[in-house]
């Protein structure tokens, strides 16, 4: 019951295919040096690309991407078909059309119950003025507050 903005965490693995998945337990950590955290199971899939790569990208969706959250959160289907995408300073694929990206270096993890939680070092922060956020809350997409 806790409402949330919807990220999707992007890298490119050591191989060079692109792993991404929605991802709504992000948070900021510090502003000074600037830290985000965001956890993930430890039976996903894409555990060993993010554990091991140096970068990754954190791209908060825009209230108009809520296909593309479900698209990173399904599972047997390829999540890349059609998304637009730029590479990051670090390599890291950033998404057209997101309210804001971070791209962070990979500081440090931390093994919490069943998941695993990543503290990035964000290095370059962008952001599109005026584009409202998609907002997850009780289970369902929202495209304005909830009330």
């Amino acid at each position: 019951m806790f409402a949330t903005g919807v990220t999707i965490v992007t890298a490119r693995a050591a191989d060079g295919h692109l792993v991404g998945l929605t991802a709504n337990s992000f948070n900021s950590v510090s502003l000074n040096p600037p830290l985000v955290l965001w956890s993930l199971a430890r039976i996903a899939a894409s555990m060993a690309a993010l554990s091991a790569g140096s970068h990754y990208a954190i791209n908060v969706l825009a209230a108009d991407q809520q296909a593309l959250a479900e698209q990173f959160a399904a599972r047997g289907v390829d999540r890349w078909a059609g998304v637009s995408h730029v590479p990051g300073v670090a390599g890291a694929p950033l998404l057209v059309g997101a309210v804001a990206s971070f791209e962070c270096f990979n500081r440090s993890r931390y093994e919490e119950g069943d998941h695993v939680i990543f503290v990035g070092q964000v290095e370059r922060c962008t952001h599109r003025a005026g584009a409202a956020p998609l907002l997850y809350h009780g289970g369902r997409f929202f495209t304005e507050h909830p009330l």
